[in-house]
């Protein structure tokens, strides 16, 4: 049975990746609260302009994936719209580039708090986003999609939601920015790990493609590690003790390394890719939540 549109285009947003731009919103906020300095309307711009970009680099996947052969009808993943034949080529371009200006005007609604200067960390975001699988070097086919996601959904998220509330960067932004980061990077480490064979025969490097899927479980229980250490950095700068929230996602944590490492059907891989982002929402809440206590 045909789905829907309303269904087509809601599979294209990837809902299992949106965590990945909520989450900094929400812990940058939560810092600026912390710092005695939260504005909700900066906070909402911030969210709608992240979840923007972050729809329009997966329409832009959805496109350029197809455009490069990467997405095919042999995929092992959830089913992409191009890939499938339920969205034109040419329908999803459009909806791609319209949906990235709609992430700009956006964004320019924070140029009344954060400054000129924020347009172009703006333009620089959509252009990454573009550039993630598009263009002459795309920046997924090298290796460096899990680079591009620490970055700008981790430091540039969290960095920026703060600024725009406070009016300067922290190294504590940047810290939290990193533990962020690091989390949504696992997002896409899972997505690669279940399409390592189609990716490598699309010429598409990946790290996992790269350096093999020993490699990418070391990555994940670096990345979650690192995370979960980073409150135990802040309580050591001086915050209370309720930063140390997150701290109860350990066993939950765990549960996701043991089944990285046990897990090898593309059915349970999507499942650990919906769960990697249920963590990192738990995460960004249990942290905004130990910053609001922590004040």
């Amino acid at each position: 049975m045909r789905p829907t549109p309303a269904e087509i285009w809601w599979g294209a947003t990837r809902p299992r990746t949106l965590p990945a731009a909520i989450a900094p919103v929400l812990v940058g906020s939560a810092l600026a609260w912390h710092g005695g300095r939260l504005i909700p309307a900066a906070a909402a711009l911030c969210l709608g302009f992240a979840l923007l970009v972050q729809i329009g680099t997966n329409f832009a996947n959805d496109y350029y994936d197809f455009v490069r052969g990467a997405d095919t009808t042999d995929r092992v993943g959830p089913r992409r719209a191009v890939a499938a034949g339920l969205v034109a080529p040419a329908t999803m371009r459009a909806a791609m580039y319209g949906v990235f200006a709609a992430a700009f005007l956006t964004g320019l609604g924070l140029v009344a708090w954060g400054g000129p200067w924020l347009v172009a960390v703006g333009l620089a975001s959509i252009l990454c986003g573009i550039a993630y699988t598009g263009g002459p070097f795309p920046l997924a086919y090298h290796g460096l999609g899990d680079v591009f996601v620490f970055i700008f959904f981790g430091l540039v998220a969290v960095g920026g939601t703060y600024f725009v509330q406070v009016g300067a960067l922290s190294t504590d932004a940047l810290l939290a920015g990193a533990a962020v980061g690091l989390l949504a990077a696992n997002i896409l480490v899972v997505n690669n790990y279940r399409d390592a064979e189609t990716d490598a025969v699309a010429h598409k490097r990946t790290l996992v493609v790269r350096l093999g899927r020993p490699a990418a479980r070391l990555q994940f229980i670096a990345s979650i590690t690192g995370a979960l250490a980073m409150p135990l950095v802040f309580l050591v700068r001086g915050y209370r003790p309720a930063v140390l929230l997150p701290l109860l996602l350990v066993p939950l944590a765990w549960t996701h390394v043991r089944r990285l490492q046990k897990e090898e059907s593309p059915k349970a891989l999507i499942a650990l890719l919906g769960d990697t982002g249920k963590l990192l929402a738990w995460y960004a809440g249990l942290f905004g939540l130990g910053l609001f206590f922590a004040r």
